[in-house]
């Protein structure tokens, strides 16, 4: 029971970031980093009014639509989504399961 609890949390850690991934992509205009930073924004509101409300609304809605899809800010948000969102879930490995990104020059020779 107990190596079955352990293959389902490794396939778990595996799987799961890159499901919220598509998630966001296909059903939002989201990334994980402006899904995060809308949640946090919403929480800011300041007064009761509607108005004003709504304006808060437009002003978060555009600050953190800036990191996700088609916003100036897209790159970067998608590099934090990915190197360090999904790092943090998976306790520092990416999807290959290491710890070095592989993507950057040189460091395929640092893993030899």
């Amino acid at each position: 029971m107990e190596w079955a609890r352990q293959k389902y949390n490794e396939q778990y850690e595996i799987w799961m970031p890159w499901i919220e991934d598509y998630f966001l992509k296909y059903f939002t205009k989201d990334n994980k980093v402006s899904y995060a930073a809308k949640e946090q924004l919403d929480k800011a509101k300041i007064t009761g009014i509607e108005q004003v409300d709504t304006i808060q609304d437009g002003v978060h809605s555009l600050a953190a639509g800036q990191v996700g899809q088609g916003g100036l800010l897209e790159p970067v948000g998608n590099l934090v989504s990915k190197e360090g969102i999904n790092r943090a879930e998976r306790k520092g490995k990416d999807d290959q399961n290491g710890y070095l990104p592989t993507s950057v020059p040189g460091i395929s020779g640092l893993l030899k």
